[in-house]
């Protein structure tokens, strides 16, 4: 047995019992020094340092592990990249943070297309760009990279990616698994949770995307209730293949993801990347007897699942596709529908035609696609917000200043109607930690990580405030990662956008929403609170603690529970026209609550809405969120009609995990909540048990 004919044999059918045959059949073919090796990763030439050293950079070509010549077995061949393919010069995407933002997870399954025909270009077959960590304080670092606080939501846009990953022949690798949400501590944190908190709010959406056939799994740096995450047997055992039944791999992250390979392989954690560290002794352990064969060929094996399971799906593409005009025609798309309007005033938005318009700001001719790290896309270009702007509008109209000078930003604007002024972060003051591997007691400046501050730097404040006596109209455009503190200045703008990280195609799109051409429609996949401790507690370097309780609560949840008032609500986006959600009704039976609403459109110009449904358990015996994000559908509505929206919420969605039984069960009744969002939701029903 050779692998083309084990991927032939499965072709003809497509059963479990065939996958199971074949594979077995292939690991019995194997030497035992050829199984070891396919649990280990090659690129041997990568290191921090060389993937740090100018002139290089991490993943420029995809990273080989496992395969076996003899028999024909490919290597797994691994690819980055949450905002698109790392390698080469490929499109450069909004950051999911964004894509989140659009509450569209069929848009994001068309993303996954695109990331996948670009994938394929360049030889990779794995993808590990599905990133689903839970955002639960704004000052996580790499906060960018997922698609927002609620595990509803993540598990949706999560799932959609990885369906277009799986039917194109890619391996989905969501990641980091789990509790992975800080960056400066990753190698040093214990994240603690109950058994309640741990299957409710922090792994649901790892599910949902193992049930929608992701076939890899990327561990976590961090500890886990005091075990490693890649050799923490209940993460990787228990509940990932006993109790969901994945039958698919694990990988490490890189370079220092395990640090005892008996104790990772006996776990779980089938292969170490990106090449063989802690995995080296593998033989020797074998040796020893510390390890058995059946260890090996278990790990072997799954690798094998995932490799003949996806790959019939594989379709090469020309390299003609990547950077295609479809394709960022599409990252155009995208960030306008993610772009979140958060304050019009007097309808400043959009901007009347043949007026002058200044862009100033740190960031108003600078390139600020997102993190430097290992989500970093190497695109040809990027059009800023001055290059966008003046593209739309008349050269004429349009002049720039780059930088937070109060006094050269007054003379900028002096003869201007409008003032769009770029304020946020950018990938020194938020991203990946690759200083020392993050271990240092003190944080240099301008290196990444976690935030130092909730709050849009100080000269940045000191712009907005001064550019607002002036008089003029004043729109204040955010670029970034996630929330931020910013009541201080709010009354002081006219118009507020969030913009995040928009891709390279970033300023043509910050124009299309600046002109009106787009109706923005995004909605925050976050809470924007009033004060810092509003949020969760947080661990930096400077802290002596490296254990955290993450607990049941977080986001707009525990905004609720403590009925505390946010100042933007998880959910909330305005637009330039109004909606108004009427006739709707519940009606449920045993599989599914089904939600129908009519969504009209009683403004001026064409646009399109989020409805959201939200249920709540009336039980009153155990501790229950207020309300949960259960069902979500974005819809567009032409002026002056009404579209219909049918939301199925299937009766698993809204069970609660009992630690007592180990399973989740129903409650005896619960409330449905629909609104655009948390905010604004209003009970229109009840459902019975």
């Amino acid at each position: 047995m050779n692998f083309t004919a084990a991927l032939k044999m499965y072709k003809e059918k497509s059963t479990p019992e065939v996958l199971n045959d074949v594979t077995q059949q292939l690991v019995s073919a194997m030497s035992l020094k050829e199984k070891v090796r396919m649990m280990q990763g090659h690129a041997m030439g990568v290191t921090i340092k060389n993937t740090l050293t100018k002139g290089r950079y991490y993943n420029g070509e995809a990273y080989p592990a496992g395969g076996c010549k003899r028999l024909g077995i490919p290597p797994v061949l691994f690819t980055d990249g949450p905002r698109g393919i790392v390698m080469g010069k490929c499109t450069c995407f909004p950051v999911s943070m964004l894509r989140g933002a659009t509450f569209d997870d069929e848009l994001e399954y068309q993303i996954g297309e695109v990331f996948a025909k670009e994938a394929s270009a360049l030889g990779a077959n794995l993808y590990a760009g599905v990133c689903i960590n839970l955002l639960r304080n704004p000052m996580w670092g790499r906060a960018q990279e997922t698609y927002g606080e609620d595990p509803f939501l993540l598990g949706k846009m999560g799932a959609a990616l990885t369906k277009a990953m799986q039917n194109n022949g890619i391996i989905a690798c969501p990641k980091h698994y789990a509790l992975n949400s800080i960056e400066d501590l990753r190698f040093k944190v214990d994240a603690r949770a109950d058994e309640r908190t741990l299957h409710e709010v922090y792994l649901p959406h790892f599910k949902k995307c193992i049930d929608a056939g992701a076939m890899s799994i990327m561990g976590a740096y961090n500890k886990v209730n005091g075990t490693y995450s890649c050799e923490n047997k209940e993460l990787l055992t228990d509940i990932l293949r006993d109790k969901w039944g994945f039958e698919g791999f694990t990988l490490s992250d890189f370079f220092y993801g395990i640090y005892d390979a008996v104790k990772s392989v006996k776990a779980g954690m089938d292969m170490e990347m990106p090449y063989y560290f802690r995995y080296a002794v593998l033989n020797h352990k074998l040796k020893k007897g510390e390890l058995t064969e059946n260890d090996i060929n278990l790990c072997v094996s799954r690798i094998l699942k995932a490799l003949i399971k996806t790959l019939p799906n594989y379709k090469e593409q020309p390299k003609s596709v990547i950077l295609s005009k479809e394709h960022t025609a599409l990252a155009r798309k995208v960030a306008g529908k993610g772009t979140v309007l958060l304050k019009n005033s007097d309808n400043t938005l959009p901007l009347k035609q043949g007026k002058k318009i200044a862009v100033v700001g740190r960031y108003a001719n600078k390139v600020n696609v997102g993190d430097h790290g290992s989500s970093n896309v190497y695109s040809l270009y990027t059009v800023t917000a001055y290059e966008g702007i003046k593209n739309r509008f008349s050269d004429s109209n349009v002049t720039v200043y780059n930088g937070c000078e109060v006094e050269k930003a007054k003379q900028a604007v002096a003869d201007s109607d409008y003032i769009v002024v770029c304020v946020g972060s950018d990938w020194l003051q938020e991203g990946e930690f690759l200083v020392n591997l993050g271990n240092v007691k003190k944080k240099p400046k301008g290196s990444g990580g976690d935030r130092a501050d909730l709050r849009i730097p100080p000269e940045d404040v000191a712009l907005i405030k001064a550019l607002s006596a002036t008089g003029k109209k004043l729109i204040v455009n955010i670029m970034g990662g996630s929330a931020y503190v910013i009541k201080e200045w709010t009354d002081m703008a006219d118009a507020i956008l969030f913009s995040f990280y928009s891709g390279l195609e970033g300023g043509n799109a910050l124009a299309d929403v600046l002109s009106g051409d787009v109706n923005p429609g995004g909605k925050l996949p976050f809470t924007v609170c009033f004060n810092d401790t509003d949020y969760p507690k947080f661990l930096h370097i400077s802290d002596k603690e490296r254990e955290i309780d993450y607990g049941y609560y977080h986001g707009y949840t525990l905004m609720d529970k403590k009925n505390i008032e946010p100042q933007y609500p998880f959910g909330f986006g305005l637009s330039y026209t109004q909606f108004e959600l009427e006739n709707a009704c519940v009606t449920c039976d045993d599989k599914a609550i089904t939600i129908q609403v009519d969504v009209k459109n009683i403004g001026d110009v064409d646009g399109e809405e989020v409805v959201q449904v939200y249920i709540s358990s009336n039980n009153t015996d155990v501790d229950r969120p207020v309300k949960l994000l259960k069902g979500f559908k974005r819809i567009a509505v032409k002026t002056n009609s009404a579209e219909s929206v049918k939301i199925d919420i299937p009766l698993d969605e809204i069970k609660f995990y009992s630690p007592e039984t180990g399973d989740w069960v129903l409650d005896k009744n619960y409330s449905v909540l629909v609104g655009t969002s948390s905010g604004n939701a209003k009970k229109i029903g009840g459902i019975e048990f």
